[in-house]
């Protein structure tokens, strides 16, 4: 699609490395924090047993043969000569630094030109930060971070057990930024708890951090997890396609001009969900959104949140 309204990821690609470049998922045998006990059990109400991840290599493969059979797939269908290895599951930082040295060593290959690492806010710690600037530095390798926010609303942070705030995500973000590498923030947008201000506020922080990119999803309900019991006892009450499209458009004029989006809808294996995308193809909903915006003529970064910072006193 020509003359997107907003910034795609893969314009960026192209742009700083020339080519088109695709990612090659990793599946590690980790945890998260909020799953072991070391501050909650059961994990966040929409994370699956899958970690975030599916149709993944299985997670006890070394982390070099997951590349290569994953680099060897994606290359015949694609014809793509560069790859970002994607640390994907779980909290990809929740370990020691010796054994976090090895994996991120183990993606030194001359077919990789960034490294992006899946985690959470209250995971990242100095040490290892310090490692990955140094190993970015010998080796010519970019690093990135993902990392969850979700929404602004603390109080329907409370209700999806993420157990994490909103002065984490600032504090992580600005330690990351401290390093110079890039932060890709997940937002949900179709959150039946939240509201369209709650959405703008969000907006409104990742900007007010520069936040690099952004992958916004569409709430998806897999199987086996907790909200999915919620759904069925009629707990939980999705919105419309038509309200999240008016939300997603409105979240991207509020964040800067320069973010990159990195997704518009969730996907999800049909099979692996009771609820997704109100039954459309994540296309069809991405279509949706750009038709919108561009019938409403807005594009992402037209609204001037400085003007809403700001209090100025007239002559």
């Amino acid at each position: 699609m020509n003359n997107l309204p907003y910034y795609p990821i893969s314009k960026y690609y192209k742009e700083k490395y020339g080519e088109k470049v695709y990612k090659l998922p990793i599946k590690l045998d980790i945890t998260c924090p909020n799953r072991d006990g070391a501050i909650s059990r059961g994990g966040c109400i929409f994370c699956s047993e899958s970690g975030g991840s599916f149709e993944n290599r299985p997670e006890r493969m070394s982390v070099s043969k997951q590349l290569e059979l994953n680099r060897e797939h994606i290359s015949k269908k694609y014809h793509a000569n560069k790859f970002i290895a994607y640390f994907q599951n779980f909290s990809n930082t929740y370990m020691g630094l010796e054994k976090f040295k090895e994996l991120i060593k183990a993606c030194e290959k001359d077919y990789i030109v960034e490294i992006s690492i899946s985690t959470r806010a209250d995971c990242i710690s100095e040490d290892k930060l310090i490692f990955l600037d140094e190993f970015r530095k010998e080796t010519g390798i970019e690093i990135s971070f993902e990392l969850g926010l979700q929404t602004a609303n603390y109080h329907t942070s409370i209700i999806l057990n993420r157990c994490e705030d909103l002065a984490t995500f600032i504090f992580a973000s600005n330690l990351i930024k401290k390093y110079n590498m890039s932060i890709c923030t997940h937002v949900i947008l179709s959150l039946p708890w939240d509201d369209l201000t709650d959405v703008i506020e969000t907006a409104r922080i990742l900007k007010a951090l520069d936040i690099d990119s952004v992958k916004i999803h569409s709430l998806y309900i897999a199987k086996g997890t907790k909200l999915e019991k919620m759904y069925k006892n009629g707990e939980v009450k999705m919105i419309s396609e038509q309200e999240y499209v008016k939300r997603v458009c409105e979240f991207l004029t509020r964040i800067d001009e320069n973010c990159k989006v990195e997704r518009l809808v969730a996907r999800v294996p049909k099979e692996d969900s009771v609820f997704c995308n109100w039954d459309k193809s994540w296309r069809v909903i991405r279509d949706d959104i750009v038709n919108y915006m561009n019938q409403n003529n807005l594009r992402q970064g037209m609204k001037n949140l400085i003007k809403e910072y700001q209090i100025i006193k007239g002559e």
